[in-house]
């Protein structure tokens, strides 16, 4: 048994990439809001481009369990939110085709990205003084820096009451 951690699926397509794992869909790298069915809906689409998923199994996708609801219109809603997040049309279809009483289609390429696992634990860096050192001479935001060094942590608090940091930036010992 492996408990490494996964890289993540991404689906590339158009201006659009959908974190399957994470459940969510980016246009441009920013966030679109999407929520669970329609994202579901979206994920089974694109994991078949060009072949038809019928509404049966987007019911059994969206209600398993034989789940008493009024599918039809919950299958409805849930494709309209989904193309309302993806600009898209049901007279004119740039990603999800309606294929009148059989089901929905993704028109459109999809590529699969595979994006590394996060790591576990913390990054040390193999020798502290070189940490940064790629920043020298740049002009970096805030966050950038913050990212490369760290928020500080217990640093801050002691300058403010009086101590000073130790020049190469590790905790001061009080005795």
């Amino acid at each position: 048994m492996n408990d490494a951690p996964r890289p993540s699926r991404l689906a590339r397509f158009a201006a659009f990439e959908a974190d399957l794992e994470a459940g969510e869909l980016r246009k441009h790298g920013l966030k679109i809001k999407l929520q669970q069915q329609p994202f579901q809906i979206l994920a089974l689409l694109l994991e078949r481009p060009g072949r038809v998923v019928d509404r049966e199994e987007l019911q059994k996708l969206l209600w398993p369990n034989d789940t008493i609801v009024e599918f039809e219109h919950g299958i409805n809603a849930a494709i309209n939110r989904l193309r309302e997040a993806l600009s898209d049309s049901a007279d004119e279809p740039r990603y999800v085709e309606t294929l009148p009483r059989r089901g929905y289609r993704f028109l459109g390429q999809v590529d699969w990205v595979d994006r590394p696992a996060p790591r576990v634990g913390p990054s040390v860096p193999a020798r502290p003084e070189e940490e940064g050192a790629d920043l020298v001479g740049q002009m970096v935001s805030r966050f950038r820096v913050l990212e490369k060094l760290g928020g500080g942590g217990m640093g801050g608090g002691l300058q403010g009451r009086g101590h000073q940091a130790r020049p190469h930036g590790g905790p001061e010992v009080l005795k």
